[in-house]
């Protein structure tokens, strides 16, 4: 019997060009995978990046490590990324991107890889792509966490993440834990509020590649809430990604949560698509 090459291989350096062309064809909604390719996973991140090529050049590719992100795939390409994972013996945590992608690769995986936690099946996609309204509030207060609140605001980041996913990000030593929100503030993507030493306000820049910044981890501490202050809040941030990091933000929200809708559209966002996410 003979054997067809396979459409599906792992990405090299080789491929870095060609993998970013492939996310530049939509850059606020592909770059999450954009900015892992710019913070150089081809090289510490070997076969985390797939790509699918029937001969003609890079058509797709999949971001497969603790998450799986598929990016610009027809029926065809989901077929082949799926007939890949399928044989995978560790599963990702999560798959998230386009609604349209996720979904049925989810549901040709699902078989071999169990039922999920949670299916988030509509997640409306936002973007800030002009400039802010100046009649628009802005908090002054809002500004850049310094290194040395680190253990301040690594709490409120592990409330966030428990509230919004179900479960904590951490058991056990947070060391690990802590790492990651040390090198989101020392890169100056973590937006704080804090009064008499309580964060009441957090949000992070997750990824930045093509000119866009993808916000995550939007947080109001909870006896802060109700009270409209994450309206002029986000409205800072985004004063200051514009400004300092990149000229369009995105992020998406929850479709289901009414509160965060209102104040970005509050604020100026306006949906350019929908993404799904599904839980492992």
């Amino acid at each position: 019997m003979l054997r067809t090459k396979s459409a599906v291989r792992a990405l090299t350096l080789a491929d870095h060009d060609q993998a970013l062309e492939v996310c530049a064809r939509d850059p606020r909604t592909n770059v999450f995978v954009a900015a892992r390719i710019l913070d150089g996973a081809l090289a510490t991140s070997p076969g985390a990046l797939l790509g699918y090529d029937e001969g003609s050049g890079l058509q797709s590719i999949c971001w497969a490590s603790a998450n799986l992100v598929p990016v610009e795939c027809d029926a065809a390409a989901l077929a082949a990324f799926a007939g890949k994972l399928r044989r995978w013996r560790h599963h990702c945590s999560s798959l998230f991107g386009p609604a349209d992608l996720v979904l049925p690769l989810w549901e040709a995986l699902r078989p071999g890889w169990g039922e999920p936690r949670t299916i988030r099946a509509r997640q409306p996609v936002l973007a800030m792509s002009g400039p802010l309204d100046p009649e628009t509030a802005r908090d002054p207060e809002v500004r850049l966490a310094r290194f040395d609140e680190v253990d301040l605001v690594t709490p409120a980041a592990a409330d966030m993440f428990t509230e919004e996913i179900g479960y904590p990000p951490y058991r056990g030593s947070g060391h690990l834990y802590r790492q990651g929100i040390a090198s989101l503030i020392r890169a100056g993507h973590t937006f704080v509020r804090i009064v008499d030493g309580e964060v009441m306000f957090k949000a992070d820049v997750g990824s930045v590649a093509l000119g866009v910044a993808q916000v995550q981890g939007v947080w109001v501490a909870p006896r802060w809430r109700g009270q409209g202050l994450a309206g002029p809040a986000m409205t800072e941030v985004v004063a200051q990604i514009q400004a300092s990091i990149a000229p369009v933000v995105t992020l998406y929200v929850n479709d289901f949560n009414k509160p965060a809708r209102a104040t970005y559209s509050r604020v100026g966002f306006t949906q350019i698509g929908s993404f799904a996410t599904i839980l492992m």
